[in-house]
C-alpha cells in the first residue's frame, strides 16, 4: 500500500471486525493526510479507513486506487501473518470522496462489494457523465456545503437524476466547498459522516435516527435535508 494512507484504531478492538472505508481526496490530490482530521475521527469509531495517496504525498489519484484499497483490505483479512487477519468485515464497505474524489466514487459505484457510497462537496461536471448515475445500486449520501459550494448545482442536478427506488440522502450545510474538514475531528461533517457510516456499516440504530423519520436528528438542526426511499 505504498500509494495509500491507512487510518485505524491505535489498538485493534478484540472481537470486533472493522468495516472498510475507501476515501478519495479533493482535487484528486495524492496526499493521504490532507483530510487527516476527519479520517482519524472515523477510524476512531472502529473503521479501517484507507485514503488515496501516501502520507504527505503529491501527484494525482484515480478511481482505480479506491478499488486497490478494497482489494488490499480483503486480502489482508485472510493473509497469514497479517495484523488484520480476521479483524476486517469484508461484507461492509463504503467508498466516499470529496470534490474530485466524489467523481472517483461515482466511477467505482457499480462494484458489487459496496454497501454505501458518499459524496462530499461533489457532483458530476457535465451531462456526458450522467451514465454513471445509472450504475448506482447501493444507498448514497450527499453532504454539500450549501449554495455557496461550487459543487452545489452539480450535486442538486445529480439528485434529480438518481435511479428510481435508490435510497438517498441529501444534506446541505452552509459552509461552502471546503466544508468543515479542517476543524478538529472534521467538525460537523465528521460527526454526520460518522453517523452515516455507523448506520450503514454497523447497523447502529441511534445513528439511523439522524437521517430517518419526520423528526430525524439532522432535521432539527441547521442542515437542509432531502431524502428518497430511506427506510
Amino acid at each position: 500500500m505504498s500509494n495509500h494512507t491507512i487510518y485505524r484504531p491505535d489498538t485493534l478492538p478484540a472481537g470486533i471486525k472493522l468495516p472498510i472505508v475507501a476515501w478519495g481526496n479533493g482535487a484528486c490530490r495524492a496526499d493521504g493526510t490532507w483530510f487527516e482530521n476527519i479520517l482519524t475521527e472515523w477510524a476512531s469509531h472502529g473503521f479501517l479507513v484507507i485514503a488515496n495517496g501516501r502520507p504527505g504525498g503529491s501527484g494525482s489519484t484515480d478511481s482505480d486506487m479506491l478499488v486497490d484499497a478494497i482489494d488490499w483490505a480483503i486480502a489482508e483479512n485472510s493473509r497469514f501473518g497479517s495484523k488484520y487477519r480476521g479483524r476486517i468485515d469484508t461484507t461492509k464497505i463504503a467508498v466516499m470522496g470529496q470534490s474530485c474524489g466524489g467523481i472517483e466514487t461515482y466511477e467505482v459505484a457499480a462494484d458489487p462489494r459496496l454497501t454505501t457510497t458518499v459524496l462530499w462537496n461533489s457532483g458530476l461536471l457535465n451531462d456526458s457523465q450522467n451514465y454513471l448515475l445509472q450504475r448506482l445500486r447501493v444507498p448514497i449520501a450527499y453532504f454539500i456545503g450549501g449554495p455557496d459550494d461550487i459543487a452545489y448545482p452539480n450535486a442538486m442536478d445529480d439528485w434529480q437524476r438518481l435511479p428510481a427506488g435508490l435510497p438517498a440522502f441529501m444534506g446541505n450545510l452552509d459552509v461552502g466547498h471546503y466544508g468543515t474538514f479542517a476543524e478538529p475531528n472534521g467538525g460537523e461533517f465528521g460527526r454526520v459522516g460518522g453517523h452515516w457510516l455507523k448506520w450503514h456499516l454497523k447497523g447502529d440504530q441511534a445513528s439511523r435516527a439522524q437521517f430517518v423519520g419526520t423528526d430525524c436528528g439532522l432535521c432539527r438542526t441547521e442542515w437542509d435535508v432531502m431524502r428518497k426511499n430511506l427506510g
